[in-house]
């Protein structure tokens, strides 16, 4: 590791825990609905919303009622884009000609396990594309479909943050909010003013924001190209945002459109961690103890950082069996200059490592260098970020309610070292709120090893179809236990609602299409009933004095009782899986065999 690159994740991590307050005190002021700067602007927009749709923000609802609204929104979600995806031959804005069952050429048709494979992933927050965007959608469906989904997932993962931190903050009452109020200020007051301001940057930047044919140029080679346009810019501020990840360009943010200055890089990655790290901070302030909220701030934090420096420290030290020039000694030089193979080559070894971090501790999955590319331990990296439930300051709002439910299991777990009724942040823990903590994680881990399970060995020929003895393995890239992780990191992505792949997978196929969507929708949908499930249970309990047996919640010992909790629970859950992918794959680099 170089000192340039350590101080590039230390700036970054200086500027994340900058915003981090000011973004938390601002989102507390919205969910409370108290006054804020914006409110003079865009009140009247909120409150015609509310007419339009019939909601009576002064109406609270229960958390059945809660989960059913956002169940029903999250139903329309999907319909509607799937609608547009099957008829995007018929609207305008459609100058390549893309159509519906008939691709154009050198196009891909958006056959129906595709357009549901994509309905899903973009109303789940996940963004997993088995497509070239570029070459597939139209500009209309970019815009009406996917981008709108890019704001309107972001906005339920926050409002289950916000309903679940008011479990903890309210007592004696039997309602958590008003679903529709809490997605509409999501909306209105956070992810639409930043993804204005941040989308006018980055066309300043280099971005583009256009609605023109695409171009064909000349390359210096005599050969023609074909450079990709539309409206970009303002697709991209809500990918990043709203932590959906899901590129304009198949490159994603290695696209020079995409990500054009290391100004621009800089501001992405911020906007990945801004809200997620904000809602610490707003969950101190919601129950009356900051230091609580500093916290669960601390305990991602310690992972960010050990996350972020391994990685850099695989991908700077590279591939042994690599060797310098003339050295024919076999397998005992590290790669000179790291492994720069799949590496964003403008902005360094450093900051590619540093994104993939970042994109996977968010439920992000934007991405500037292939995953595919990393070596073993730095492969390994994002893809154990994931399967963490991505509680590492996690997607707008995912992030939050996921570690709230690690906590929940990690003061369980203190309860029975001191022999008391677990407590946290004055409410008892009990049978109910463990039970649906444990459904939840279990949730994500079924979804993920049961579909690699099959994935690896269900006999499916390359076309997707059932057609013995082809197994699905065969879709890989690369054989042997780094084919194996190609597969592993695909479904957890899906499950952990990531969208990032390792690139050496061709997932375009009705066996991926179909049991990806499932994959997420499963994942998603068991993740937060529980959590809100959590929050009804707890919002009517009475809050209960701290004692001399309470266990303290707030300082050092509870950070490292989390962080404990967990890295053990994905320890324990995806070693025996880990250790024939990422793992194996190490020590037979060791030994000279690659794949």
């Amino acid at each position: 590791m170089t000192l340039l690159g350590i101080a590039q994740i230390a700036i970054f991590f200086t500027l994340v825990l900058a915003v981090t307050k000011p973004a938390g005190v601002f989102m507390y002021r919205v969910f409370e609905g108290k006054r804020t700067f914006l409110h003079p602007i865009l009140r009247p927009l909120e409150r015609l919303i509310y007419w339009l749709g019939g909601v009576r923000e002064d109406v609270e609802q229960t958390w059945v009622r809660y989960t059913a609204s956002l169940i029903s929104l999250s139903t329309f979600c999907f319909l509607f884009p799937y609608a547009l995806q099957r008829l995007q031959g018929l609207f305008p804005f459609n100058p390549q000609h893309f159509s519906t069952g008939q691709a154009a050429q050198g196009a891909t048709a958006m056959t129906p396990d595709l357009a549901f494979n994509t309905a899903v992933s973009f109303m789940t927050n996940t963004n997993w594309q088995s497509y070239v965007p570029e070459t597939t959608v139209t500009y209309f469906v970019q815009m009406a479909a996917l981008a709108v989904q890019n704001f309107v997932s972001a906005a339920v993962g926050i409002a289950v943050a916000v309903a679940l931190i008011r479990g903890f903050a309210r007592h004696t009452t039997k309602t958590i909010g008003n679903f529709w109020v809490d997605v509409t200020r999501g909306t209105v007051y956070i992810l639409l003013p930043i993804s204005i301001a941040a989308a006018l940057f980055f066309v300043w930047q280099g971005s583009i924001q256009n609605f023109k044919p695409y171009d064909t140029v000349q390359t210096l080679e005599g050969s023609s190209q074909t450079i990709g346009q539309g409206p970009l810019a303002s697709q991209l501020a809500i990918k990043m945002l709203g932590t959906n990840g899901g590129g304009y360009f198949n490159a994603n943010s290695a696209h020079p459109y995409e990500n054009p200055t290391p100004l621009s890089n800089e501001l992405q990655m911020v906007l990945i961690f801004v809200l997620g790290a904000g809602l610490t901070y707003m969950f101190g302030k919601m129950v009356r103890d900051t230091r609580q909220g500093w916290a669960l701030f601390g305990a991602m934090s310690v992972m960010f950082l050990a996350g972020a420096f391994i990685c850099y420290w695989a991908e700077q030290r590279g591939n042994p069996t690599v060797t310098k020039l003339g050295v024919e000694s076999a397998y005992n030089t590290a790669q000179p200059g790291g492994n720069m193979e799949g590496k964003e080559l403008r902005f360094g070894n450093a900051m590619t490592a540093l994104f993939a971090t970042v994109t996977t501790d968010a439920s992000c999955g934007a991405v500037i260098g292939m995953h595919d590319s990393f070596t073993p331990i730095g492969g390994l990296v994002p893809l154990f970020n994931i399967q963490t439930d991505e509680v590492i300051f996690g997607g707008v709002g995912a992030g939050l309610y996921s570690m709230l439910i690690y906590a929940i299991v990690a003061v369980f777990i203190g309860g029975l070292m001191v022999g008391r009724t677990p407590e946290y942040v004055g409410k008892k823990i009990e049978q109910k709120e463990v039970k649906m903590a444990i459904i939840a994680i279990l949730a994500t881990s079924m979804c993920i090893l049961a579909f690699t399970a099959a994935g690896s060995v269900a006999q499916f020929a390359k076309d997707g179809y059932w057609n013995p003895p082809g197994p699905a393995a065969a879709n890989t890239n690369n054989g042997g236990p780094h084919g194996f992780s190609e597969i592993l990191y695909t479904y957890s992505s899906g499950a952990g609602n990531n969208g990032s792949a390792f690139a050496g997978i061709n997932a375009n196929t009705p066996w991926y299409n179909l049991t990806l969507g499932l994959d997420m929708l499963i994942a998603r949908f068991l993740f937060i009933i529980p959590a809100l499930a959590i929050a009804g249970s707890l919002a009517a309990k009475k809050l209960i004095p701290v004692t001399s047996g309470t266990l303290p919640t707030h300082g050092s010992l509870f950070v490292v009782l989390l962080i404990g909790t967990v890295i053990i629970v994905g320890a324990l859950t995806y070693f025996p899986a880990l250790s024939l992918g990422p793992i194996v794959e190490h020590f037979q680099m060791l030994s000279g065999k690659v794949f």
